[in-house]
C-alpha cells in the first residue's frame, strides 16, 4: 500500500531555509488540512449518529492510538469532563504503552497487536460501546489488533487516519480519512497528519456533547469550575441567561455549582 503520509515532502534543503521562510512553508501547508477534513464531514457526521445512539443508550466513547495519535485521543477524552461535565468514564482514551507514553515515546508498544484489546478489557468494553482507532499511517498493529477483535464483539468501530483505502479504513465500519498529502519533514506525521486528527476529534466529540445535551444554545452549561476564569465565565453566563448582578450570579453558581443547575433553580423560584 502507498502511504502518502511517508511521501517525500514538497520541499528541501529544508536546513538552509530562514526561520521566516521555514515558518511561512510550515503555514502554507497547514492549510491544506482544514479543507481535507471538510471533505470528511459527510463520514463524521455517519459516526457521529451512530455513535450517538449508543451514547444515548448509556454507551461509551473509546479512543485508541500509538505515538502522537494515541496522545490526541488521550487529550480529547480527558477535556471532556471539564468542559461538558460528564463523568470520566463516559469518553476514555488509550495509548500503547500506557500513561507514560504520554510522555515518552514506549518502544515497540505499537506493535503489539494483542495488547489493544487486553488494555480495552480493563474497562470492560462491550457491545453498547463505541471504539474509534487513531493512526495516522492506518497500519499500527497496536490499533488494528483492537478493532478487529472489538468488530467480532459487537463493538461499534470508527477510524481516524490519513491514507485512504488503509487497513485501518477497511477494517473499521465508519472510516474517516483526510487525506493531507506528505508532510513538510518527510514522514512526520505529528504534522499536517495530526492537526487533521486533532480538528477531527474536536468535531467529533463536540458533536456528541452538543447531541447529548451538554450545551445549551451556544454555552458549556455543565462545565466544571475548576478555576476563577472559569467561575468568572460561568457568572457571566448566568448573568446572560437572567436578569441578576454578578453578585447574584455569583451566589447563585456557588450554591447549585453549575450554570444550568443554578439558572434552573432561578426560573424555578421566580
Amino acid at each position: 500500500m502507498k502511504k502518502t503520509t511517508e511521501s517525500t515532502s514538497h520541499y528541501t534543503d529544508l536546513e538552509k531555509m530562514s526561520s521566516e521562510d521555514l515558518l511561512i512553508n510550515i503555514n502554507r501547508e497547514d492549510q491544506t488540512v482544514a479543507l481535507a477534513v471538510e471533505k470528511e464531514i459527510p463520514n463524521i457526521a455517519a459516526l457521529v449518529n451512530a455513535c450517538h445512539e449508543r451514547m444515548h443508550r448509556g454507551g461509551r466513547l473509546f479512543y485508541i492510538g500509538a505515538g502522537t495519535s494515541g496522545r490526541l485521543g488521550v487529550v480529547d477524552a480527558s477535556e471532556c469532563p471539564p468542559t461538558f461535565g460528564v463523568p470520566h468514564g463516559l469518553v476514555i482514551g488509550i495509548i500503547a504503552g500506557g500513561d507514560r507514553a504520554i510522555r515518552k515515546a514506549v518502544e515497540f508498544a505499537e506493535d503489539d497487536r494483542e495488547q489493544g484489546w487486553k488494555d480495552l478489557m480493563e474497562y470492560q468494553i462491550n457491545e453498547s460501546d463505541t471504539l474509534v482507532g487513531i493512526a495516522a499511517s492506518g497500519t499500527t498493529p497496536y490499533v488494528l489488533g483492537a478493532i478487529e477483535t472489538a468488530r467480532k464483539h459487537g463493538v461499534l468501530t470508527g477510524g481516524i487516519s490519513c491514507n485512504p483505502g488503509s487497513p485501518l479504513s477497511l477494517a473499521v465500519e465508519f472510516p474517516i480519512t483526510p487525506e493531507v498529502g506528505p508532510e513538510f519533514v518527510t514522514g512526520s506525521t505529528r504534522m499536517k497528519s495530526g492537526t487533521a486528527q486533532k480538528i477531527v476529534l474536536n468535531m467529533l466529540s463536540t458533536a456528541l456533547m452538543i447531541k447529548l445535551g451538554r450545551v445549551k444554545g451556544n454555552k458549556m452549561v455543565d462545565m466544571q469550575l475548576s478555576n476563577n476564569k472559569l467561575i468568572d465565565r460561568g457568572v457571566k453566563m448566568i448573568m446572560d441567561e437572567i436578569a441578576v448582578t454578578y453578585e447574584m450570579a455569583e451566589e447563585l453558581l456557588n450554591k447549585h455549582g453549575s450554570v444550568r443547575k443554578a439558572v434552573e433553580a432561578f426560573q424555578q423560584n421566580n
